[in-house]
């Protein structure tokens, strides 16, 4: 008896919905035919998937070992039919786009406005969330394409390099040592430092950047980017931010910027899709485009309004940003 894909899909609605009844309101199918499947299939590979946790179930070992397999074959299969679809020419090309907050709020919206630009007929969508979100979606292959800053080790993903990611200290305008010249990272070891939420690829960077200073400030955790902005400006701490999502209001005053001697280093964005699989057309247009706007931008770049502080050699700051769009 060979594993089917409605057992693949019952397992993987389990496993989403953390219990039978879950995943059988999820697939409106009844919840003994959802654990029919799930018997069937650990008969199938000869061990049990889940155990009981409380009120629902969670995976064995041998589940979180088959869970991968699982993903990546009901997710070639659903690739799979939108490409018939879309060679096809019976349904409009679909592209799902997943980005972490900072670049869905800042660059991505006018790359996706270019790229549709060139390419009328592929529908976008854009899902946003923190970065252990995005790298949960596109793993699951609940979306095509991924937009983040540091990529994981993952063999079931591929990498490529997009833009700058330039990390500033954010602070209030009035804030003294936003008037120093140049302000060493234990020197704000007193202050609270702002951090998004677990699961954030922003608390991250600064968690790794205070340990490797070994400095342990208080913290207090907020829930946006725009949340962290407004406690910044209110004088409630310091954070570190990608310039992204907070250039408009470096530029307006509305915050200050803190040069840190040992700042971190200037990083990248980076565009990722699945490994795994035939990559569909319309993914493959977008990672082109993208590639291509990225080393287009980085060939010519756009000066900043000011200075950049903390600029050891005092130049003018450029910034490389994605292409304009072009107005309708």
């Amino acid at each position: 008896m060979a594993i089917t894909i409605t057992q693949l899909t019952a397992f993987l609605a389990v496993v989403e919905g953390g219990s039978v009844t879950a995943a059988a309101d999820a697939l409106m199918v009844t919840q003994p035919s959802v654990s029919s499947a799930i018997a069937a299939l650990g008969r199938e590979l000869g061990c049990e998937l889940f155990e009981r946790s409380g009120r629902g179930v969670r995976l064995t070992a041998a589940g979180t070992a088959f869970l991968p397999y699982a993903t990546d074959v009901v997710g070639l299969l659903e690739s799979g039919r939108q490409a018939v679809r879309e060679q096809a020419e019976l349904a409009a090309s679909r592209l799902r786009i997943i980005a972490v907050t900072t670049a869905a709020e800042s660059f991505v919206p006018p790359l996706m406005r270019a790229f549709s630009d060139q390419h009328p007929r592929i529908e976008l969508t854009l899902d946003v969330g923190n970065r252990e979100r995005v790298l949960d979606r596109i793993r699951t292959r609940h979306v095509d394409v991924a937009i983040l800053g540091k990529p994981p080790a993952d063999d079931r993903l591929v990498a490529a390099p997009l833009f700058e990611n330039e990390i500033v200290c954010i602070a209030a305008p009035d804030d003294p040592a936003v008037a120093r010249g140049s302000v060493p990272a234990r020197d704000l070891g007193d202050r609270a430092w702002l951090l998004r939420e677990p699961g954030s690829g922003t608390r991250a960077l600064n968690e790794q950047f205070l340990s490797e200073r070994g400095i342990a400030p208080r913290q207090l955790t907020l829930a946006s980017n725009g949340a962290i902005k407004q406690a910044a400006r209110a004088g409630l701490g310091v954070s570190l931010m990608s310039r992204d999502a907070v250039e408009g209001e470096l530029t307006a005053g509305r915050l200050g910027e803190i040069r840190l001697e040992d700042g971190p280093p200037v990083s990248r964005w980076f565009v990722l899709c699945s490994a795994v699989g035939p990559v569909r057309p319309a993914v493959r247009s977008f990672l082109e485009f993208a590639r291509a706007a990225a080393a287009t931008t980085a060939g010519s770049t756009t000066p900043r309004t000011g200075a950049r502080r903390g600029s050891r050699s005092g130049s003018a700051r450029t910034r490389r940003r994605p292409p304009p769009s072009p107005s309708r």
